[in-house]
């Protein structure tokens, strides 16, 4: 929690929106004595860089922002609070120190031979070292220890990508009030990959993940992988990407990272641009021109588009003399033997095509192993007839939207891999699969003869769309719906039962002379468990139960969708009313069981027919038969293909629920069909007529309860476990919350009459 100092500071100074990554957007480098300071290059730094400028600027916001990040060196303990103190001073940045064996085990360990080559489907490149895992936990958790001291009252957390995956639950942890967003910035793998991470490993990262509020991805694909993800591994469902998770709502949602598209589209006209470009054009000789701008790292596929390039000129030697490809590859990640292994190969490929294809007065390919200067990227992007995008996976790509947006002319055509996120949003590119070196080499042919009419009305398309949808606009949609979801989360913990309002119902309990209490059983009661035999009461809820009953002018009622014979073989002996079968039958205190409403069972059979063929369909599944409903259960089958086989159950049954006089109610984890007539609301309403209750507490956890609250008088106690949307007027977090309510209860109650 926030301390009173923390506190203070907050109230005189404006709410901070803080940002965390590993690098910081400042790189710190040595120079003989002193420290040399300048901008972080890399998508993430420069477009958050532009936004934050944007926001700061703005008369109407009074947002500041500070930075939690590596400053890309190591120092040592004296040199720590100086670099520190300038940082925070200077650039609002406050830094994350690493030690060498950290970032070598933390960054090029796990983050870099774990993480992302898992998630960018490169299994067999991935690396499953504990060492690596221990070591990412541990500096992990110095960023959240520094965003912790960091954080005040008011402040938005924002953090980034996947070196930090573990961070939001750890900050959540100690500072559950603060909005925390989390964006992922490369691609979140299917469930068939992800999966292949230890089963400890993944379920951390995926509840360190749900730490935040509000989590990002490019693209609705790698949304739906993550849910999915959720769903296996920790066996939470969600709604509409919103997953229920510790009393409290974590959503995931889509928001494609765009660029600032004025900045490249303006830097074209720039003297700088111009005269790096007149440069470039005199050694190209006015050949047309292939660019291919990435980092040199496996996912870019580099060597395939070299391969997809020999192809071409084997095929079109009419070409030959007449188009260059002018490659960057921005050297990455040095240290790992793997990319020096890529490195060499492409120095290969470009040195066998050039020697193969080329002569004294032409050079296939230009090519730079170094990262190149702003004006020189500019410079390339208008240069560039055809830009090659061409990586096997990647989280989306911002060199294809830069490149469309430098093209102020109209012109260029676009090749872009079908494995990008970028893909989504400019479909007028040519696209390919990265993997079929023909399809590459046909789309550069196609590029090559492309009319000029035909280039404008693509790239002025896609143009159109990159400028609806910019850096900012991203920025700040994402933060709009961080700070929506958290007022909707503010709404939903106003209906959880805090300790004022269980205080008063404990009042209103002692004084009441006429008490009625309507439980659930499974899931609110006692926990689910693998079968219904197995959720037998415990010793403790059955002295619970006895002593409530025993409470002069209290009657406690099961309403439960068991039934009648389990109901009695647990619960007969004691003085209390028992409803089976969701309200089909009711046993008042010493009496028994009757009908509520005339029916008849002879549906059953043809249900039960239905309902077999799921279980055979679907290992794990079994039906439950009653007198008066049926029911199929999938809390042990495969849960992703229960949801499907669940949905696919209710559009079978609906047709048979209107003709029949039959109703589907979906529970947790089973559906069940009973009678049109029943539903536990009618059957507590029966009890309710008996006596003039002045308390009446109705506790339920599923959508099975709804009925249950629904009936109840306006001053009853309403009560749904979990935090969902209800009618009751009241949340408890977890099944264990209702326990111990019931347990206060007799407690102040005994109180009273001592």
């Amino acid at each position: 929690m926030f301390n009173s100092k923390q506190r203070e500071t907050a109230d005189a100074a404006p709410s901070r929106l803080v940002i965390a990554s590993n690098r910081a957007p400042v790189t710190v480098s040595r120079r003989r004595r002193s420290f040399v300071f300048k901008e972080s290059i890399g998508g993430l730094a420069t477009g958050l860089r532009a936004y934050l400028e944007k926001v700061e600027s703005s008369p109407t916001t009074e947002q500041k922002h500070v930075w939690v990040g590596w400053p890309g060196l190591t120092v040592s303990g004296s040199e720590k609070e100086e670099l520190s103190a300038k940082l925070v001073e200077e650039f609002s940045v406050y830094p994350v120190f690493l030690d060498e064996q950290e970032l070598d085990c933390y960054y090029n360990g796990f983050c870099n031979s774990t993480i992302w080559p898992l998630f960018h489907y490169f299994p067999s490149y991935a690396v499953y070292e504990k060492g690596y895992w221990e070591s990412y936990v541990r500096v992990n958790e110095r960023f959240a220890e520094r965003l912790v001291e960091t954080l005040r009252p008011g402040d938005t957390l924002w953090i980034q990508d996947y070196h930090l995956l573990l961070v939001p639950r750890m900050v959540r942890e100690k500072l559950g009030g603060t909005p925390i967003g989390f964006f992922l910035h490369i691609p979140f793998p299917s469930f068939e990959i992800f999966r292949l991470l230890p089963s400890s490993w993944r379920a951390e990262i995926l509840e360190g993940m749900l730490g935040a509020d509000l989590i990002g991805f490019h693209t609705h694909d790698y949304t739906r992988y993550f849910l999915r993800c959720v769903l296996n591994v920790l066996g939470y469902e969600h709604s509409l990407g919103e997953v229920s998770i510790e009393g409290r709502i974590s959503k995931a949602d889509t928001f494609p990272m765009g660029i600032d598209y004025v900045k490249y589209s303006e830097a074209s006209a720039g003297p700088g641009v111009v005269k790096a470009r007149q440069e470039l054009a005199r050694n190209i000789k006015g050949a047309r021109v292939i660019i291919s701008i990435d980092r040199l790292d496996y996912t870019k596929g580099v060597a395939n588009k070299l391969r997809a390039y020999a192809a071409f000129l084997d095929k079109s030697p009419e070409w030959h003399g007449r188009v260059v490809l002018a490659m960057v590859a921005a050297p990455s990640r040095t240290s790992i033997s793997l990319y020096r292994g890529i490195r060499r190969e492409i120095n290969e490929l470009v040195g066998e095509i050039n020697g193969r294809f080329g002569n004294i007065n032409w050079v296939p390919i230009f090519y730079q192993n170094r990262a190149v200067p702003f004006n020189s990227l500019i410079a390339l992007y208008g240069l560039g007839d055809i830009a090659l995008v061409t990586p096997l996976r990647d989280g989306m790509n911002l060199i294809a939207k830069e490149y469309v947006a430098a093209r102020t002319d109209g012109t260029g055509v676009l090749i872009l891999s079908e494995m990008t996120g970028a893909v989504k949003e400019l479909g007028e590119a040519l696209i390919v699969n990265p993997n079929d070196i023909g399809e590459i080499r046909e789309a550069i042919e196609k590029a090559l003869v492309m009319e000029n009419n035909e280039q404008e009305k693509r790239i002025r398309t896609m143009q159109t769309r990159l400028q609806q949808y910019n850096i900012a606009d991203w920025a700040g949609d994402f933060l709009e719906s961080l700070h929506s979801l958290k007022e909707k989360q503010k709404s939903i913990a106003a209906k959880i039962m805090g300790e004022k309002v269980k205080r008063d119902l404990e009042d209103h309990f002692r004084t009441a002379t006429e008490r009625l209490l309507l439980l659930d059983y499974d899931g609110t009661l006692v926990p689910f468990a693998e079968t219904p035999e197995l959720a037998t009461p415990p010793v403790e809820l059955i002295t619970i139960l006895e002593e409530l009953a025993g409470i002069p002018g209290t009657e406690v009622a099961l309403v439960s969708g068991r039934d009648r014979t389990t109901l009695d073989s647990w619960f007969g002996d004691l003085d209390i009313a028992l409803i089976a079968e969701h309200g089909a039958w009711i046993k008042t205190r010493g009496g028994d069981w009757e009908i509520i409403e005339p029916m008849t069972s002879d549906w059953i059979p043809q249900v039960t027919r239905i309902l077999q063929r799921y279980v055979n369909r679907l290992p794990g599944s079994f039906v439950e038969r009653k007198s008066f409903s049926v029911a199929w259960h999938y809390r042990n089958a495969d849960v992703e293909l229960a949801q499907v086989k669940a949905k696919k159950l209710v559009d079978d049954l609906v047709n048979f629920a209107a003709n029949n006089k039959v109703q589907i109610l979906h529970g947790n984890k089973v559906i069940e069909v009973n009678g049109e007539k029943v539903d536990k609301g009618k059957a507590a309403l029966r009890l309710l007529s008996r006596r003039n209750y002045n308390f009446v507490m109705a506790v339920g956890d599923d959508r099975t309860d709804e009925d249950l609250f629904v009936a109840m008088p306006d001053s009853a106690y309403t009560i749904r476990v979990g935090v969902q949307p209800s009618h009751a007027r009241l949340n408890l977090k977890e099944q264990k919350d209702v326990i111990r309510l019931l347990r206060s209860l007799i407690s102040n109650s005994s109180g009273r009459n001592q």
